[in-house]
């Protein structure tokens, strides 16, 4: 079953890496998933996240404020 993965953030620098690092594990490791940025506030809000970048994986949101080492991305994932 494919997951849906959403990367939470304006758009910083932060939000950018995150959304390369997730690009690359999907990649690297063949996972079914379907990668959506959302950057716009009311969307973020909805998830009830106030520090980005944030990542949501099936309608979960499983980090905040910070960017995970591809293991533990791999491991979310997973």
């Amino acid at each position: 079953m494919s997951k849906v993965i959403k990367i939470l953030g304006t758009g910083c620098q932060k939000c950018k890496s995150m959304t390369g690092i997730v690009e690359e594990v999907v990649k690297e490791n063949n996972i079914d998933a379907t990668i959506e940025k959302v950057e716009d506030i009311i969307e973020i809000m909805k998830f009830d996240v106030m520090t980005t970048p944030a990542l949501v994986i099936d309608d979960v949101v499983t980090l905040k404020g910070r960017i995970p080492s591809k293991e533990e991305l791999l491991t979310l994932l997973q």
